[in-house]
């Protein structure tokens, strides 16, 4: 185990063990803002519950469930509470998999559900009489299609997970065990019965970004075991930045709050200015701060906190690189410089199309975001949308590999995501034609992949289909249909931004990964919550944006509402105001000694006065650069 669970315990720590050991309902909520040490409370639970209960749990047969948002993050928590089989550390849809998959015939009924489900809904779009003709064929022929996987899916026995749902080889995807787990939880008494046997303690991390109907199926389990078993959220409802999360999560009758105040990580001039962030939202206090020893005595940290609004023109590269020198200049320290560090300066943007171009995917970042689908313009931001998942996780991966000679690694891909090596798939065959044939696809791969090469990502995924080297999601197969029969697409809409994107040149995807895997200075404002980095330049530009849901402008008050922000401000409902707010306090409290905030506006002197008026920002930390 590692030196976190050796910290200090806080107050709020000491509160969580006693509910952990407490008799009767033990559920509970935890509130931890930013560098408040969530992560360490809840590794600290968890050693502490295998102190306090785990010789009597081991007897039992009986594990700690610690679901999490990532796989980085489920890789982090073990890494702090090592190999123990007492902890079951996984993803949500790991965690919905495993319980779900003994129910085979349930899943196949449901499987029918589906698919009767999506005839229907394509019969409603035939019948609609304003049908496009193009989509009313699309319709017609997905019905067909939708119809032979129902006759398919009877000689499926078993079904799996993968990566994308493939219905007619008996494959399940991501979105496919996040709508089964949670209906099935809540459907099925013996299912609750079982996850209560098997995992008396859940502890669900980052709650806030959880899915809403995961959360409300362990509620739904939570509220019939009051005695023994324990549901656990850990997480900071201001720092929900994804459309689909949970938020807050109510405590009701039975459960305890706890909230963890402290903040480690943020410099005193930080520390203020989110305060003054959070003071609209939930009104938590953060206290203490960055610390450091000086001669034997721990002192607070100082820090700056500072806020440069300059003119929006078309020179914001050339005005980001003068505000960057304007901060090196006025603090003598060419850190604000760098552009290879990021543990020294990291700039955080809002999918800022200064990036793209300067890292090679102009064409990729414009197909998915511009007049984009919410999920594909959201998922750019942070790798999840599903037309990106084979690049990331199979193919540029296997790519590296054979560059770098690395056989094992190529073969662990293969063996993984391959359906050609996959056990059934190889009975009667010659092991050694197939990966014969395999290396021949890899180099295939490699050439169309290259600096120089003029393939398209379309061109890629039909050899990827064609050849059976990657099960696809279901959608892709009609996109690769598509792709083949198109011509170049002109006018950007949401029903063609996935074929935009197959449009594109195939090199563009190793400037995307530079950009997903951080090998870059920027880095997305919602890709980031978590981290933490000495400097932080927060760059706010509405109009290079181009994402829905987010307004610096309105959240500052220069940008006039809309009829429908103010009728969701009325309601209660969650509004552009809430979501630029959560944003923006996860941008400034990234920062452990300086922060920076590069705002391009309209109106610099109206920002200037809205931002005094509002008080985040200190008036001698305000300031207007030509």
């Amino acid at each position: 185990m590692t030196s976190r669970i050796g910290r200090p315990d806080t107050e709020t720590d000491v509160e969580l063990h006693q509910r952990l050991s407490a008799n009767g309902s033990r559920h509970f909520v935890m509130v931890a803002g930013a560098g408040s040490g969530k992560t360490t409370s809840l590794v600290k639970a968890l050693a502490y519950l295998e102190l306090d209960q785990g010789s009597v749990l081991r007897r039992k047969g009986q594990k700690i469930a610690c679901i999490t948002f990532t796989d980085v993050a489920v890789n982090e928590i073990r890494s702090d509470v090592g190999a123990d089989p007492l902890y079951h550390v996984s993803t949500i849809h790991s965690f919905l998999w495993e319980n779900i998959k003994p129910f085979q015939n349930d899943i196949i009924e449901w499987v029918s559900r589906r698919l009767y489900q999506k005839i229907e809904e394509a019969q409603e779009k035939i019948d609609k009489p304003r049908t496009h003709k193009k989509t009313k064929d699309r319709a017609a022929e997905n019905i067909t299609r939708y119809q032979s996987q129902m006759q398919q899916i009877k000689s499926v026995k078993c079904f799996k997970y993968g990566t994308g749902s493939d219905y007619s080889n008996g494959i399940l995807g991501h979105s496919d065990i996040l709508k089964i787990g949670p209906t099935f939880i809540r459907e099925h008494p013996l299912m609750r019965r079982v996850i209560v046997q098997r995992y008396p303690i859940i502890f669900v991390d980052e709650s806030q970004d959880t899915d809403p109907d995961f959360v409300d199926s362990l509620r739904t389990v939570a509220d019939e075991n009051q005695n023994g078993f324990c549901v656990g959220f850990f997480g900071d409802p201001v720092q929900k930045i994804y459309m689909q999360g949970a938020g807050q999560i109510p405590t009701e009758e039975g459960w305890s709050k706890l909230e963890k105040p402290e903040n480690f990580r943020c410099p005193q001039s930080v520390l203020r200015v989110i305060n003054c962030i959070r003071a609209e939202d939930d009104g938590l206090e953060q206290t203490r701060g960055r610390c450091e020893l000086q001669n034997g005595e721990l002192l607070p940290v100082e820090g700056t906190a500072r806020i440069l609004i300059m003119p929006d023109d078309d020179q914001r590269q050339d005005r980001l690189d003068a505000a960057r020198n304007w901060l090196a200049e006025r603090d003598g320290d060419n850190n604000w410089l760098v552009d290879e560090n990021e543990e020294v300066l990291r700039l955080l943007v809002l999918v800022h199309r200064v990036s793209a171009i300067r890292l090679g995917f102009p064409n990729l970042y414009s197909a998915l975001n511009d007049k984009s689908t919410e999920s594909l313009s959201s998922g750019v931001v942070d790798g999840t949308a599903w037309v990106l998942r084979p690049f990331l996780k199979f193919i540029l991966p296997l790519l590296l590999a054979h560059r770098e000679n690395r056989h094992f690694e190529i073969m662990r891909l293969l063996r993984k995501y391959c359906p050609k090596l996959q056990t059934d798939a190889l009975t009667g065959l010659n092991t050694s034609d197939v990966l014969n044939e395999l290396q021949e696809d890899i180099s295939a791969l490699d050439e169309m992949l290259g600096v120089a090469a003029r393939s398209h990502i379309g061109d890629v995924m039909k050899l990827l289909r064609d050849r059976q080297i990657y099960t696809l999601d279901e959608r892709y197969h009609q996109l690769v249909d598509d792709f083949t029969v198109a011509k170049p697409v002109a006018d950007p809409a949401p029903e063609n931004a996935a074929l935009r994107f197959m449009q594109c040149k195939a090199n563009e995807l190793w400037g995307y990964r530079r950009y997903i895997e951080k090998l870059s200075p920027f880095a997305t404002q919602q890709g980031i919550k978590g981290a933490e980095f000495d400097k932080v330049l927060v760059v706010v530009d509405d109009k290079e944006r181009q994402l829905p849901g987010y307004s610096y402008g309105k959240y500052f008050g220069v940008t006039p509402l809309s009829e429908t922000d103010e009728k969701n401000i009325d309601l209660g409902k969650d509004s552009v105001i809430d979501r630029t707010r959560r944003l923006f306090y996860v941008c400034c409290s990234r920062a452990r000694s300086d922060l920076a905030v590069a705002m391009f506006t309209d109106n610099p002197e109206d920002m200037q006065r809205a931002i005094v008026d509002r008080g985040l920002f200190e008036p001698q930390s305000i300031h207007l650069l030509d």
